[in-house]
C-alpha cells in the first residue's frame, strides 16, 4: 500500500534525507521517569529502574510485578538481516494478534525512545487497568489514536508538537554527551510487554508486534530477558545493551 510504504521507517544504513528527526533519548531511568511523568504516567506508583544483568541475581533486585521492559540495542547488519528474515512471519501473525494490543510504527528519526515508552506505558495501562488522568497527554493521545492503524498512529506522533517539545527537554537532560539531531544513531529501543498471557516485542521499525510465547505478570521480567538474550546471542561480544523495567516504585521504607 502506498501509505504503508510512505510511512515505513527507513533502515539506518540507508539515506533518510528530509526525514523529521528528534534528539535521541538516553536509556536512563531518571530521564525516562521525568519524561513519562510529564506525559501523565503515575510515576509515583510505577517507574523505570535499571536491570543490570539478565542473570537471576540482578532480576531479583527488581520490584515486582514488572509491567514492561524497554531494551536498547545496537543496530548492525546482523540485526537488519534478522529483521528481514522475520518480516514474513510477523506479517502472518498480525491477523491473529490480540486486538487490545497497542502498536505503532516509527517514522520520526531518533523517536524510538518515545515510541518504546508509549508502547510500554499504554499497554501496561490497558493490560493492568491503570487509570490515567483524562486530561494528561497519555490518555488524550490514546483516545485520539486507539482506533487508528499503526501507520496512522505514527503520523499522529509525527504531527504531535506538544510531545515533541517534552521529548526535546528529556533528551537534553541526559547525562551523556549531547548528540546532534542529525547525527546518525545506530542504537534502537524496543518494548517487551505482556497482554493476556502472551509476551510481545513491540518495535516501530518492524511490520507489527512479534509474539514470543507465553508469559505472566509474575514471570514477565524473566521471559523478557530471555528474549534479550536472543538479541545478545546474535551479536556476541557487543556490550551496548541496556535494559530498564517498568516496576513498582521503590520506597525509602524498603
Amino acid at each position: 500500500m502506498a501509505e504503508a510504504e510512505a510511512l515505513s521507517a527507513p533502515s539506518p544504513f540507508k539515506s533518510d534525507k528530509g526525514r523529521k528527526r528528534w534528539f535521541p533519548l538516553e536509556s536512563n531511568p531518571d530521564v525516562m521517569n521525568k519524561y513519562i511523568a510529564k506525559m501523565g504516567w503515575p510515576a509515583g506508583a510505577y517507574s523505570f529502574t535499571d536491570v543490570y544483568s539478565t542473570e537471576d541475581w540482578a532480576l531479583a533486585m527488581v520490584p515486582q510485578p514488572v509491567l514492561g521492559v524497554v531494551m536498547l540495542f545496537p543496530i548492525k547488519e546482523s540485526t537488519e538481516k534478522h529483521r528481514e528474515e522475520e518480516a514474513a512471519r510477523v506479517r502472518e501473525s498480525t491477523e491473529s494478534l490480540n486486538p487490545k494490543l497497542y502498536f505503532m510504527k516509527q517514522t520520526v528519526g531518533n523517536a524510538c525512545g518515545t515510541v518504546g515508552l508509549l508502547h510500554c506505558a499504554l499497554n501496561a495501562s490497558i493490560s493492568k487497568g491503570i487509570t490515567l488522568d483524562k486530561e494528561c497527554f497519555l490518555h488524550r493521545f490514546w483516545e485520539k489514536t486507539r482506533q487508528l492503524t499503526p501507520a496512522q498512529i505514527a503520523q499522529a506522533l509525527h504531527d504531535e508538537d506538544e510531545l515533541e517539545e517534552v521529548h526535546e527537554e528529556a533528551a537534553q537532560e541526559g547525562q551523556s554527551d549531547q548528540i546532534a539531531r542529525e547525527e546518525k544513531i545506530n542504537t534502537h529501543f524496543v518494548c517487551l510487554t505482556e497482554m493476556d498471557g502472551t509476551l510481545y516485542e513491540l518495535d516501530g521499525r518492524k511490520e507489527g508486534p512479534v509474539p514470543h510465547g507465553s508469559t505472566s505478570p509474575a514471570t514477565l521480567l524473566q521471559d523478557a530477558c530471555a528474549v534479550v538474550k536472543q538479541f545478545m546471542d546474535r551479536d556476541p561480544g557487543e556490550l551496548r545493551f541496556t535494559i530498564v523495567a517498568l516496576a513498582p516504585t521503590a520506597t525509602d521504607d524498603a
